[in-house]
């Protein structure tokens, strides 16, 4: 936990964006240097990312952005969507959406790394339980859910 509270705090949709670049398969240099030289593709996801506002972000507070790189970063806060996109986008896994009032979570199977990783960059205020659905021994079941409802 004092990891996260050193680390580099990022809105929800700039990670979400610099995610996306990471798709890509390009070394943290490689994307450090196409976000400051906007040298960027067009997305053509269903979220329509405007990387441009990584560039501005790289602009404004350089050392941030590339510490949010290079060593990871905590998302500022999170929404029950927002946790479903992030894993999509960052683990390319389809996880299920739980809306009920009272109930709401995001259910998926992750492997011991891919948990570890949502760990780190859930904001505060979210847990990750183990879950009781199916399970292989590589992955396991998990739902995350707001600690308060």
């Amino acid at each position: 936990m004092s990891e996260n509270l050193n680390r580099v705090k990022l809105s929800q949709w700039d990670a979400l964006i610099l995610e996306s670049l990471r798709t890509l398969g390009w070394s943290d240099d490689e994307l450090l240097r196409r976000v400051a030289s906007g040298e960027l593709p067009v997305d053509e996801s269903e979220f329509h990312f405007d990387y441009k506002q990584l560039t501005a972000l790289q602009a404004e507070q350089p050392e941030l952005f590339e510490r949010a790189v290079r060593e990871g970063y905590q998302i500022k806060y999170n929404t029950i969507r927002g946790v479903r996109s992030w894993i999509f986008v960052a683990l390319g896994k389809e996880p299920v959406l739980e809306l009920e009032p009272g109930k709401e979570a995001v259910e998926v199977s992750l492997t011991a790394a891919e948990k570890a990783r949502l760990e780190g960059v859930l904001s505060f205020g979210w847990e990750i339980h183990e879950g009781t659905g199916a399970s292989d021994e590589e992955t396991s079941s998990y739902r995350i859910e707001p600690v308060q409802r």
